[in-house]
């Protein structure tokens, strides 16, 4: 009816579509999209450790130890996990999985050397970074990233369309009157210019994104059909 609303965040709206048969709905037919809010990187990080300084040097140091360094996630089927699969299929490494129980213990066992690769939000790792805990080499974006403008892309350092984003839109039942999304889209256009929207985003070391409910619908089917065959 155009009052009950949802915010979504991603990759797990796409993701669970790929890694499991029976989800209760369907993430394309099931909603109608209003607008993709915002969006943040992952980074690669390694631990300090690990003597390489670029995403090359770790792609070198990796294939000539196949199977002996790991990635940490947040569990099977996470946007870390995904990440580090998708890194070892673009190139061709072996870097073994593993998976602890929830975001802060595998960045604990990054943090620690217990795992030396790991992929991770781009305001997670920062501090980190700054402290020299964890060594940053690349953020999965198209463009590079305001909280560390200096970091190169995945295509930057040789993997043209490697990308994975964490995001967040907001969407309506399907079936919610074409009118009623328009307005929603509408008010949150202008709520997306206001500079302190924009500003608090940014701190949070989100991008503000907007546009269209269509460009939102396209952009969840192009998600959903990229994880379905990384999965």
């Amino acid at each position: 009816d155009g009052y009950t609303l949802g915010i979504v965040t991603a990759p797990n709206l796409v993701t669970n579509a790929a890694l499991y048969g029976k989800l209760g709905y369907d993430p394309i037919k099931d909603f109608s999209p209003i607008i993709l809010i915002a969006s943040t990187p992952y980074v690669l990080t390694t631990h300090p450790s690990l003597p390489v300084k670029s995403v090359k040097e770790l792609v070198a140091f990796a294939k000539k130890r196949p199977g002996e360094l790991n990635f940490g996630s947040a569990g099977n089927g996470s946007a870390h996990h995904l990440s580090g699969e998708l890194l070892n299929m673009m190139a061709g490494l072996k870097l073994v999985h593993v998976p602890y129980k929830g975001t802060t213990p595998a960045l604990t066992g990054l943090l620690s050397g217990e795992v030396s690769v790991m992929f991770f939000t781009v305001v997670g790792i920062e501090p980190h970074a700054k402290t020299n805990r964890a060594r940053v080499l690349a953020v999965t974006t198209p463009k590079r990233a305001a909280l560390m403008p200096d970091l190169p892309t995945m295509a930057e350092a040789g993997y043209p369309g490697f990308e994975v984003t964490s995001w967040f839109g907001m969407l309506a039942p399907a079936g919610t009157p074409p009118a009623i999304v328009s307005r929603l889209n509408a008010e949150s256009q202008k709520a997306l210019a206001l500079p302190d929207v924009t500003g608090a985003l940014r701190k949070m070391g989100f991008d503000p994104v907007g546009g269209t409910p269509e460009q939102f619908a396209a952009h969840i089917r192009s998600e959903v059909e990229r994880f379905t065959k990384l999965a």
